[in-house]
């Protein structure tokens, strides 16, 4: 991480105006005590003045998204569980509104609970459906949730499991003493294609999607309904769920607290989220029009 004493981030130049900033949270957007700064406050407002629509796209899912629901203007849609959503912050009840998801099936979450289960014993698991978060005993709990129940994962994935008219948005993967990057390697290689496996937390917690469902591809499809090119759009990330978003968009940078894969895989790179990163860009962005 960047402290007040290290060298100001190269912040590199946009090529073209764009039309969208997409922007992941935790450590990116948001400071580390969850706030969002006022100066990052103006410069989303500015963006959204100027014409740029600024989608949130995040590993969180719905309901842990009013830290930022008064900050979406205009289309008030956000990104969540990795693509595995695409959420209405300004539901028509005040609350978030499902408008498109893209579940793991059933069947492939469940294949991949036995898979991982053999792979790499010593493994708890998750689920986040549509209408909450279930785990088994051994998983530890969320300090934002509590468990809607607690169960073999093999239970909460049944067909007859009490929430199964509830699309599963992803399967998370705990481990008590692997290396986050190790597990990460060995999750992907037992589970080849059958789901896409990322990671966003300092711990060793995999998040697990269905099949070619990520930030990237969902952040691809919500831009072509717009007909805004990648060349168009400035993404921002810093953990591994973020690279193929950064790889996606014509301009991206990480975060100078980022994961070094993802300082790697970046075109540019602005200050730490502390230091109101995304901010900085957006307003050399803004001067620039």
């Amino acid at each position: 991480m960047t402290s007040a004493t290290d060298p100001a981030p190269a912040i590199r130049p946009v090529p073209t105006a764009p039309r969208l900033i997409a922007t992941d949270l935790d450590g990116t957007l948001l400071r580390d005590d969850k706030s969002v700064s006022d100066r990052t406050v103006a410069a989303l407002a500015a963006a959204e003045r100027a014409g740029i629509e600024v989608f949130f796209v995040t590993g969180r899912p719905a309901r842990w998204m009013d830290v930022v629901r008064a900050h979406v203007h205009g289309h008030g849609l956000a990104i969540c569980g990795n693509g595995a959503a695409v959420v209405d912050l300004h539901g028509d009840d005040g609350g978030p509104r499902f408008v498109k998801v893209r579940p793991l099936e059933r069947a492939a979450a469940l294949d991949v609970v036995t898979v991982l289960r053999a792979a790499v014993p010593g493994t708890s698991f998750a689920v986040e459906r549509t209408g909450g978060f279930h785990h088994e005993l051994a998983y530890p709990p969320m300090h934002m949730d509590a468990a809607a129940s607690i169960a073999p994962a093999e239970k909460l994935l049944a067909e007859d499991a009490a929430p199964a008219n509830q699309p599963v948005l992803k399967v998370l993967a705990f481990h008590p003493e692997l290396a986050p990057d190790d597990f990460l390697t060995l999750a992907r290689t037992a589970v080849g294609a059958r789901a896409e496996i990322t990671r966003s937390s300092p711990t060793a917690l995999l998040e697990i999607s269905g099949a070619g469902v990520s930030k990237a591809s969902t952040l691809a499809l919500c831009c072509a309904e717009r007909g805004i090119s990648p060349t168009e759009v400035v993404a921002f990330g810093d953990m591994p769920n973020d690279m193929e978003m950064l790889s996606w968009a014509g301009t991206s940078y990480a975060m100078g607290n980022a994961h070094p894969d993802v300082l790697a895989t970046a075109s540019g790179r602005t200050a730490a989220n502390n230091e109101d990163g995304v901010a900085v860009v957006i307003e050399q962005i803004l001067k620039a029009l």
